[in-house]
């Protein structure tokens, strides 16, 4: 179950690390403190991908843990789980990458692999259950 806990750790800094390549800026405008929301609102390009991925990741991250809880209060298997968490990370990686890409397609394709492993941790968790 650890290597499924480090997992978390790394899916909680992906949407950090998504908000800061969405505000590098190698123009006049720069990244305004003040006003984030609005000068995000703003951005075109790898900047507004790199912004909605972050939006993604945050969602991704509450399904996640809600796969995680599930496993664990059903007590799946920890190398079971650890294989699982790790399809998620890959998967949620590669999302990430692909969004910056602009590669719609392949990121849709990518996100259902992501989310299909929190699904597979929470059905598992709950057989286990009941």
């Amino acid at each position: 179950m650890a290597t499924a806990l480090w997992i978390l750790l790394a899916a909680m800094l992906i949407p950090g690390i998504c908000g800061g390549i969405s505000k590098v800026s190698g123009g006049e405008d720069r990244y305004d403190n003040a006003n984030p929301r609005e000068w995000l609102a703003r951005r075109t390009g790898y900047q507004a991908r790199a912004n909605g991925a972050q939006a993604n990741s945050w969602e991704a991250l509450g399904t996640y843990i809600a796969g995680l809880t599930a496993a664990f209060i059903g007590g799946v298997d920890p190398a079971t789980v650890s294989l699982i968490a790790s399809i998620f990370l890959v998967a949620r990686v590669a999302y990430v990458a692909c969004y910056l890409a602009n590669l719609s397609t392949v990121r849709s394709l990518i996100w259902f692999v992501g989310f299909g492993s929190c699904i597979c941790l929470i059905v598992m968790g709950t057989q286990r259950v009941v």
